[in-house]
């Protein structure tokens, strides 16, 4: 199903994401752009958090 949600925000962030897009590109397509770029960057935070703060063993194969 393809809703379309309304979310309210300030001016100063709607010019902000405005001046974000490529030419073309919706703010739909920018949203999903930034959420790919944050999960990735949650991935690296927590990968690591994990090798400065665990011990690591490695699995002969």
């Amino acid at each position: 199903m393809n809703a379309t949600k309304r979310i309210i925000v300030r001016e100063e962030v709607w010019a902000a994401l405005s001046s974000m897009r490529k030419p073309g590109m919706t703010f739909s397509e920018l949203i999903e752009e930034m959420i790919e770029h944050e999960k990735k960057r949650r991935l690296v935070e927590d990968i690591r958090r994990i090798q400065e703060t665990e011990e690591l063993v490695e699995i002969p194969l």
